[in-house]
């Protein structure tokens, strides 16, 4: 299968990457402008704190369909994962911080007490607290330094993806169709990307049985 890639000459692509931070966190700004002007509605903190959460799971979905997009259709956008998921990070980081000073006005008592009113709380601090050292680690050098455990600790996107997924489909009391939507497809792309190791076991197993048959008729012709 011919891959898709955007059409864009090399000397353009790194330019491409930098748009997409750009064009990624245009939404936070405007809706930030919106709250600012007092444009939000009747309660503008947990309208902007909700929407930062909506626009972190759209990317982290974004982040985790890149490669299976490229393995089951060609289409070739690894050069934008990193943004993707550097961009899953800094909104979830901002849902975390309009929740803690503008919500809860940095009262830890008052954060403890939420969270034991509604535990779903915890799933995405720790998805948050899992997303830090790949943020930090998303760059050329940690590459180089950490070799395989690199790839490794950047499993913990699974993890992370099922932490993000739990707390959003238990944010409200009943599922929306557009929840049911983005639970269901983070859901599909953990199986796919876990089970797609299992799939490569099992092909290069089967692949030697073959290639020593061959090679023993041809040892016998």
């Amino acid at each position: 299968m011919a891959e898709l890639s955007l059409a864009i000459p090399k000397r353009w692509q790194p330019a491409s990457v930098w748009l997409l931070y750009v064009v990624g966190l245009v939404p936070a700004a405007w809706t930030f402008y919106l709250g600012a002007t007092d444009q939000l509605g009747a309660d503008p903190v947990k309208t902007f704190e909700l929407f930062l959460g909506l626009w972190t799971i759209r990317f982290l979905i974004l982040t985790l369909a890149v490669s299976p997009a490229r393995e089951l259709f060609g289409w070739n956008y690894l050069r934008y994962r990193r943004a993707l998921g550097l961009l899953t990070f800094y909104y979830a980081l901002m849902h975390f911080t309009v929740y803690m000073v503008l919500d809860q006005a940095m009262a830890i008592p008052a954060v403890i007490d939420d969270i034991l009113k509604r535990p779903f709380i915890m799933f995405g601090m720790a998805g948050l607290a899992m997303l830090i050292p790949l943020a930090v680690t998303s760059n050329n050098f940690s590459i180089r330094r950490l070799g395989k455990n690199w790839i490794w600790l950047h499993r913990l996107i699974y993890i992370i993806a099922a932490c993000g997924a739990l707390h959003f489909a238990l944010s409200t009391k009943i599922l929306d169709l557009e929840q049911y939507i983005y639970v269901g497809l983070i859901i599909a792309l953990i199986l796919y990307r876990s089970y797609r190791p299992i799939a490569r076991s099992r092909k290069k197993g089967q692949g030697r049985p073959r290639n020593r048959a061959v090679a023993s008729a041809e040892t016998v012709n």
